[in-house]
Formats: structure tokens, sequence, C-alpha cells
């Protein structure tokens, strides 16, 4: 069968470095840092004291009392982020066929505060099993669509992907896959996540996936560099609009680039670590490339996973230059990790979301925070460094990875470029 096309018509953002996709991309191209020590609980017996916290986000601006108190946080993100990115693609409610409207989200880990906070309850009680009746509806990650759904009426696929740090990007693929087959006309796709809390940093302390610049919070996001330490924990969401290009170009709709493929693999080799070789994030390109019909001559940008982490960072960079060969060092490459930090589920729907807005306002956003060379790293590439670079962009990739080994990556193309 013919796969039909898919375009992205509509965008909404809630991020550390801007609560709107203006404000996002504003921050983006100045090279914001989004981290500072963290305001959310006393955080001054935990190995990392700072992260990269939404600002000036007030859930009484968007929900009354009662309805905000039966969401947890990456359920609210979720909502206003999407209700940003429908009202951006200037979709009419009351004309759209609801039943072939899907929302396909992503989240790595969904409810954490909730959860956390439900067990210390129960833990400082005398035993009685006392519970928030809201506690199993706010903690489970499916919920986030579940919500999108219900608030508007779309009656077309509903669920969660969970791949950790790949979540969203996985959401995007599926939501992609199900407009060129025919199955949807609109899809409301993205992730949220909301691991700021004692759980979640003192969880990833243990595992010592974090940076401890505690002297320097807004510098410890420093992919690529020699001295980087560990990523650091960010929050918010993502929300893209996923539409099959006849009926975007039927009603009219501003259209922000075509979606032309999706792949995923697997590192199949440690829990946390990337295969040091970069095999799986190889294949990952590969197999995107090979989804879209594309050659990687044609890619013109990649905002990697860039996390920051020691093995990380090189195992990436080492695929992109096995598959790119020498093409690889006339592509700008970033990590906007650099400026939100690592937001999990929700890593791929914004950093898809930034490879957009570079290629449509034509500028690469930084990679941030570098003032050492890694002699690991292949010389020759184009990082992007510290400043923003103005560039004609037709094709661009974003990679993501998560715990255990998932990979997945979304290839977009300029309409018709």
């Amino acid at each position: 069968m013919e796969l039909k096309r898919v375009v992205v018509t509509g965008l909404g953002a809630l991020t550390p470095i801007g609560n709107t996709i203006p404000e996002y991309w504003e921050g983006l191209i100045n090279g914001k840092s989004g981290c500072a020590p963290i305001t959310y609980f006393d955080a001054e017996k935990f190995k990392t004291k700072f992260a990269c916290e939404l600002k000036d986000f007030k859930p009484e601006d968007f929900f009354d009392r009662k309805e905000a108190r039966k969401l947890d946080r990456f359920a609210q993100y979720a909502l206003v982020s999407s209700d940003e990115a429908i009202k951006d693609a200037g979709i009419n409610l009351d004309e759209v066929d609801k039943f072939r409207v899907g929302v396909i989200w992503g989240a790595g880990i969904g409810g954490l505060e909730t959860f956390q906070n439900e067990v210390i309850n129960f833990a400082e009680g005398d035993g009685t099993p006392r519970f928030n009746p809201f506690f199993i509806p706010k903690m489970i990650a499916d919920i986030a669509p579940g919500n999108i759904s219900i608030k508007h009426g779309f009656m077309g696929p509903n669920y969660t992907t969970v791949s950790a740090c790949a979540s969203s990007a996985n959401a995007m693929i599926d939501a992609l896959n199900y407009i060129r087959l025919g199955h949807c006309d609109v899809i409301v796709t993205g992730g949220s996540e909301a691991a700021v809390t004692k759980a979640g940093m003192g969880g990833f302390n243990a595992m010592h996936a974090l940076s401890t610049r505690n002297d320097s919070p807004e510098t410890a996001s420093r992919p690529f560099d020699a001295t980087r330490d560990g990523f650091v924990l960010g929050e918010g969401a993502g929300a893209l609009i996923l539409e099959e290009y006849e009926h975007a170009k039927k009603r009219g709709a501003r259209i922000y680039a075509e979606v032309v493929g999706g792949g995923m693999s697997s590192d199949a080799h440690h829990m946390t670590a990337p295969h040091p070789d970069g095999i799986g994030v190889e294949r990952v390109m590969l197999n995107c490339l090979r989804d879209a019909g594309m050659s990687p001559n044609q890619v013109d940008a990649i905002n990697t996973h860039g996390t920051s982490t020691p093995l990380g960072d090189v195992a990436e960079l080492k695929a992109i230059t096995s598959v790119f060969g020498e093409h690889a060092k006339d592509i700008n490459i970033n990590s906007t990790k650099s400026m939100t930090g690592h937001l999990l589920g929700a890593a791929g729907a914004i950093e898809a979301i930034a490879s957009i807005l570079a290629m449509e306002n034509s500028v690469v956003p930084p990679t941030i925070n570098h003032t050492t060379v890694d002699e690991n790293i292949n010389s020759s590439l184009n990082l992007t460094l510290n400043k923003a670079q103005e560039r004609e962009i037709k094709v661009a990739m974003s990679n993501t990875f998560g715990f255990g080994g998932h990979n997945a990556c979304v290839l977009f193309k300029k309409l018709d470029a």
C-alpha cells in the first residue's frame, strides 16, 4: 500500500528555559541555562542540589484547585503543552472527526511525586492504609493521554509509550505510523515528565548518574566537554500535532515540517550504560534513514541525545562518525540538553521541537558550557559549541536513547525540500 505523508502542524512546550514555544525558542538560540538550585524541596543532604525546574509555572493559571489536586505534575504539564499545540495547529474541534484523532504520549516514569508522597504518608502514619482515592489515577503513566482525550473528546488510539528516555520519541514514531497507514487523520503526540522529586534525585544520585557540580549549577550540563560528570535532571513537556498531509492541506493548516522517518533499535548491552562502540546508536540512525528513504549525505543537523555523561557522549559521536563518514564534518551537531537538562521521557519531544524550529528559522541552537576539549571525541565534528549558528537546514535528525538500551531516532524534512 502507498503510505500517506505526515506533517507537523502544531507545537507546544513547557520547559526549564521557557513555558511556551516562543519563550523556549528564545532560550535555545540565546544559549540560556535552565539549571539552578532546587526549590521544590530541601536538597541540602542530597549529593546533587540542583536541577532544571520549570520557572514560574503555576497550576492555578491553568486548572481550578479541585482539578489540579487530581493531577500529578507530569499530567498537568501534558495538558498545558498539548493545549498550546492544539491551539497552534488551528484545529476546529467542532469539525474534526474525533474518531480519527488519537493521543499517543510518552512518559518514562509518570506520577513519581504522587507515588513518593503517598508512600511517605503511609510510612509516617499508624499503619492504617489511608490512601488518596486519586493515588492510582494520578500515578499511572497512561493517564496523561487519557486526560488529553477526555478534555477534547478525541476517540482514536490512546496510550502511553514507556521506554525510559526514548519514550516520547517512540510515541512520535507510533503516531507517524498510525497516520501513514491511514488509521488516523491527526494525532497529539509528545511526552511529559516531573521527576524532580526527593525520590527522583535520590534514585539517580544512587546510580551516580547525575552531575554533582554544586558550585556552578548553570554550567553543570556540559555535553562533549572533557570535564562532564553526569546529566542534569529536568522536567516539563513537549507536544506535537502530527497530521496527514492532505488533511492538513485541505483545511489550510500551517505546516512546520514533514516527518519522513523513524527508527528504533536496542543496544542489548547493559541496563544503564550504552554500548561503548555505539553499535545500537549506529543501527537506529541507519534504520531511520532507511525508513525515510534518504541517504546520510542529505542530513544537515543532528540534535543528539548528548546527556553530558562520560560514556554516552563518546559512544553517540562514534556512531555518527561511522554512519555519516566524511559528511559528518558538514553536519551541525548539537545537544540542547546543555540548556534544558534531561527531561527523561519528555526529552525526545522537546528536542524534536528544537530541531523543527531550527529548520524553520535556519538557526542551530548551541551546545553551551563547553570549555575543555575531550581527546576521545572526533575533533573534525561541528558540535555547535557555545553559540548558535545560522545555516539552511533541509533535513534534521533527533536522537533519543533510554536506560535498558532503548534507541529511537526521528527524521524531519522541510516540506518539499
